[in-house]
């Protein structure tokens, strides 16, 4: 008989993400996937692993704007008819969300169909759209322990499945830690982010540059960084002797990972849950404008287990920065046993717990 399962995501990485490792775990048991997103989603996820992609009508709003609630409001109402006529078409098992005005209107639909509905939720606090949805689905998953701002009763019943993260970082998990030697090369990676890029763009290449010579001249660096940003961050660390290579964006992510003796990076549900999953030791730098501080409680995480350092935008400084490397970069033991704290709070198998969780959400 037929699986249908119906993944409801918002166009940006931090959602696509997760719902495509569940994609890939569901369709090796069989299920055939929907992927559902707004209506930009015919130019997005083109990778994505669905028979068919659904865009819906829906729209968000800021805070405090009566109007632009009740605009949204409809648009979500409009695209949850459209999921509706699209339902009875498919006569989808199971509608899974992960967060995002964009999902919105798939679960509605379910929910008005009364259909078996997962909400996933990535970060530490629960995002607006699944906190207005959390109390009227079926089940919810959650990646972190701590789930604030949900309702109380949702906080009981979620199940922890950690965040599935691609199938090429999962890979990395259970391989040692190998720390620099003494006198040995140091391999630091700096991951981007959607937003707020600018600042490890422009301040990691001073930070480092600021480090003595005899740790300086061990450092190699692979960093992503903002296109406007790259011709400067290349001379900063030409000037200061460093062998860098730098891009907008790296498509071997995993590989690059799995060589790093340390990250920096945005502390996004996504990449903390992939730096656990592979092992590494990371200075985390929660983007300061993010809704209710979910960066900040998604770096409290790892830094809690011992496995991060958090470095606030507020107080990030090159010297504070280049302070917090030397330390760190001298202490090689110190290193492994902050390797050591982010795997012992991975989930791995994040994508098969949550698969676990669909199909018996699906069954009843």
């Amino acid at each position: 008989m037929r699986k249908v399962a119906v993944l409801a995501a918002g166009g940006t990485g931090g959602h696509l993400f997760p719902a495509q490792a569940l994609a890939e775990a569901l369709i090796a048991r069989g299920w055939s996937i929907v992927l559902a997103s707004d209506e930009r989603v015919a130019g997005l996820a083109q990778d994505f692993p669905a028979e068919r992609r659904i865009g819906l009508s829906s729209a968000t709003y800021r805070s405090g704007d009566p109007f632009g609630m009740a605009r949204a409001g409809i648009a979500v109402l409009r695209g949850a008819s459209q999921a509706r006529s699209v339902y009875r078409e498919i006569g989808p098992n199971v509608v899974v969300g992960f967060g995002g005005y964009p999902s919105a209107p798939a679960l509605v639909g379910a929910i008005f169909d009364r259909r078996p509905t997962v909400i996933h939720e990535q970060n530490a606090v629960m995002g607006r759209a699944n906190r207005f949805l959390a109390s009227r689905v079926t089940r919810v998953a959650c990646a972190f322990p701590t789930l604030l701002k949900a309702p109380p009763k949702v906080v009981g019943a979620a199940v922890v499945v950690g965040n599935p993260v691609r199938p090429a970082i999962r890979a990395l998990a259970g391989r040692p830690y190998d720390p620099p030697s003494a006198e040995g090369p140091i391999r630091i990676l700096v991951t981007g982010g959607s937003q707020g890029a600018r600042l490890l763009s422009e301040l990691v290449p001073e930070a480092i540059a600021a480090l003595p010579e005899s740790l300086r001249q061990r450092v190699t660096v692979q960093q992503q960084t903002r296109a406007e940003s790259m011709e400067a961050a290349r001379r900063v660390y030409r000037n200061a002797m460093v062998e860098a290579e730098i891009a907008p964006f790296f498509r071997d992510m995993a590989s690059r990972l799995g060589a790093a003796h340390l990250v920096i990076g945005r502390s996004g549900a996504g990449s903390v849950c992939e730096f656990a999953v592979a092992g590494k030791p990371a200075i985390l730098v929660p983007l300061a404008i993010a809704v209710d501080d979910d960066q900040g409680f998604n770096a409290k995480f790892l830094a809690d287990a011992g496995a991060a350092e958090v470095a606030r935008e507020n107080q990030l400084t090159v010297a504070s920065l280049s302070g917090a490397l030397e330390k760190l970069l001298s202490n090689p033991a110190r290193l492994a046993r902050m390797a050591a704290a982010a795997a012992a709070v991975a989930i791995p198998d994040a994508a098969e717990r949550l698969a676990d969780l669909v199909e018996q959400t699906a069954h009843g």
